[in-house]
């Protein structure tokens, strides 16, 4: 038996699950999970099914014909994958490296199946403290305001060379351009250090400090041309008091980032979330 991985969105209406169930029963296919979710606001079905078939028929085989005509019978968006597929990663960093760090101990532990092709920033490797596995090559891409888009065209090419399936800005300080947010529309997760809406810019910690603010977080989501108004996929916050100073929110903060940032890459590795427009949905585990 072989296991997969079904994702699919579409306009909601009567028969989509019965479609779905008894082309998988025609296969020989075994449901081992199933999650659903009707948005009543916007009249979106959503739904993710894992599934066994057996070994002869194969993601590409009977049960893919079979979807085929469905999705165009229910206008449906649908994706089909063997669940053991390692989607190939590449990582985005600048001096903060406290999200990569992480990222890299979940990847050797296997608690994060992901085949990670490169590591880019915009400072040099000597500046930060965490030491890349030796398979995983390191790309220096410095950028100035003048080089902005000559930069971008590199992680562009590096990404076609390396066939990154998935971008993850692991506290990239640098701001994509529109045009190259647009190019990895749905393929790139960045971590904000606020809980968005919340303090922008500079220093976000001092705002908050500044503030009296009673809680700290972090925000995981995709980036769109929208700087920071991409759906969201991870959240999570932490609370503070007036004995805080400003660095301690910064070391409370790096730790709400670094799993934020985590648990966000682990499910779109597992597809588990599926967007429609600006709406988000996760079926967590």
């Amino acid at each position: 038996m072989t296991t997969h991985i079904l994702t699919l969105t579409c306009r909601n209406r009567p028969g989509i699950v019965a479609a779905v169930a008894t082309a998988l029963a025609e296969t020989g296919g075994d449901i081992t999970e199933a999650r659903q979710f009707d948005d009543t606001l916007t009249g979106t079905f959503f739904m993710r099914v894992a599934f066994r078939l057996p070994q002869e028929v194969g993601g590409d085989g009977t049960f893919r014909a079979k979807m085929d005509g469905i999705g165009t019978a229910f206008g449906m968006q649908w994706t089909l994958n063997p669940q053991d597929y390692r989607q190939k990663v590449l990582i985005l960093v600048s001096k903060f490296d406290h999200c990569l760090a992480d990222l890299l101990y979940r990847q050797r532990i296997g608690e994060m199946p992901m085949d990670l092709v490169a590591v880019a920033g915009n400072h040099p490797q000597s500046a930060l403290s965490v030491r890349l596995p030796e398979e995983v090559p390191y790309h220096h891409l410095p950028i100035t305001k003048e080089t902005k888009p000559q930069q971008e065209a590199e992680i562009r090419a590096l990404v076609e060379e390396t066939g990154a399936e998935l971008v993850v800005l692991a506290r990239y300080m640098q701001i994509l351009s529109d045009e190259m947010s647009a190019w990895l529309s749905g393929r790139c997760i960045n971590i904000h250090h606020s809980f968005l809406p919340g303090f922008k810019g500079a220093k976000p910690y001092h705002q908050a400090h500044a503030r009296g603010v009673k809680m700290i977080g972090a925000t995981a989501h995709y980036v769109t041309e929208d700087l920071d108004e991409g759906p969201i996929i991870s959240q999570d916050v932490e609370h503070v008091t007036h004995a805080d100073t400003p660095d301690d929110l910064v070391a409370k903060g790096r730790d709400i980032e670094r799993r934020v940032l985590a648990r966000a890459v682990a499910l779109h590795l597992d597809r588990r979330v599926l967007v429609n427009g600006g709406r988000t949905v996760v079926f967590g585990k």
